[in-house]
């Protein structure tokens, strides 16, 4: 059977594909919810595919696939084999380097706004991310030191002003006292923006691209404005992280049809369980069991020893997984880590029944379909 054919077969439902060349190696893992018009799509002829899918097609020999019960499993499975298989085609999870930190670092007195790979939790620098994307940093940091003009060609102090200063680049940290306690200020504002706790910086910003406008500047205006959704995309993702590190314990249901929903137990950026049921709209009390004794047995109290931090190697799972949650495709409960000592457990069953009784549509009862345990 040739490749088009054997696409012509795929069920057009959620899952992992994974492309083969001559040798049988895969080159490239995608995901889709729609497997059968995903994979077509690559053996069409196309003026829209980009270099990159060309060259991927004109290698492509073969495929392999899997299927899912739900979108979000195959974006979960996907992020995983990438990670395992590092193909050939999959840039952006396959190098630790596509990770980047913003770090707030003491230099001379002087605080310092850079990017790095690294994190060094011996230091007292304060760092920001990890982000998945070093242009996005690059873009905001940039646009950060142009507005507040931190970027001074000789910051030593010598009371000279330096080249940048006269080119409007520099404020005059190096030689105005004045001007680094100016700088400190705007450091701290960054971290506040940085931190969510401050975002006045982007109505700021928003001002100057418009300014810049009016004036026909439109060069310098476009690159306000990228720094503007450089800053918006960071800030998302510092949420993520927030989120994420928070550890908190999190229930999820999504209707998969009419007759079938789909359950998860999910803490910080792992999925520990997941399970099918089928519908049957008599009363809760079944599911509202099942929830409660499988949150006891997969969540437990946080342990003294458990990571605060959200490391490169935790990012994608966790993005995936905040984006799930903040879709219409599921719903999602909290069950706050107090609930789970021994004298606060009733509170899990009034939370599942409300829950289910919100979330579902009122009294239903779901009967065991599939377990998958994970």
């Amino acid at each position: 059977m040739n490749i088009k054919d054997k696409a012509k077969k795929l069920p057009s439902s959620p899952g992992v594909y994974l492309m083969k060349d001559s040798s049988d190696h895969i080159i490239y893992v995608g995901k889709s919810k729609n497997l059968k018009n995903r994979v077509q799509s690559y053996l069409q002829n196309s003026k829209n595919h980009s270099k990159k899918v060309e060259k991927l097609v004109n290698h492509l020999k073969d495929f392999d696939y899997i299927l899912t019960d739900t979108e979000f499993e195959a974006f979960m499975l996907e992020c995983h084999l990438i990670k395992e298989l590092k193909p050939l085609y999959n840039k952006l999870m396959k190098s630790p380097q596509s990770y980047t930190y913003i770090r707030i670092r003491m230099d001379k007195g002087l605080y310092r706004l850079e990017q790095t790979n690294q994190i060094d939790e011996k230091d007292c620098n304060l760092y920001f991310g990890p982000y998945s994307s070093k242009n996005t940093v690059e873009k905001a940091i940039k646009g950060m030191k142009e507005f507040f003009k931190m970027q001074c060609s000789n910051p030593s102090y010598q009371n000279t002003p330096c080249l940048n200063y006269s080119l409007g680049l520099c404020m005059g940290t190096c030689f105005n006292s004045s001007a680094r306690e100016q700088y400190h200020h705007n450091i701290n504002r960054i971290i506040a923006l940085l931190e969510g706790a401050d975002t006045i910086i982007l109505a700021e910003l928003e001002q100057k691209m418009i300014e810049t406008s009016m004036s026909f500047d439109f060069e310098k205006a476009a690159k306000v404005r990228d720094c503007i959704e450089a800053i918006h995309s960071l800030l998302q993702k510092e949420k993520v992280i927030e989120f994420t590190k928070e550890n908190k314990h999190i229930i999820v249901i999504e209707c998969v049809d009419e007759l079938n929903v789909k359950l998860f137990l999910i803490n910080r950026n792992k999925v520990l369980f997941n399970q099918m049921y089928k519908i049957d709209f008599t009363n809760s009390n079944q599911l509202a069991g099942w929830m409660k004794s499988n949150i006891l047995a997969y969540f437990k109290p946080k342990s003294p020893h458990s990571p605060a931090a959200i490391t490169k190697d935790e990012i994608d799972e966790a993005q995936i997984i905040y984006s799930y949650l903040n879709s219409n495709a599921c719903e999602y409960l909290i069950i706050p880590e107090k609930w789970l000592d021994k004298e606060n457990q009733n509170k899990i069953d009034i939370a599942i029944h409300e829950y289910l009784k919100t979330k579902l549509g009122g009294n239903i009862n779901i009967t065991n379909s599939e377990v998958k345990i994970e």
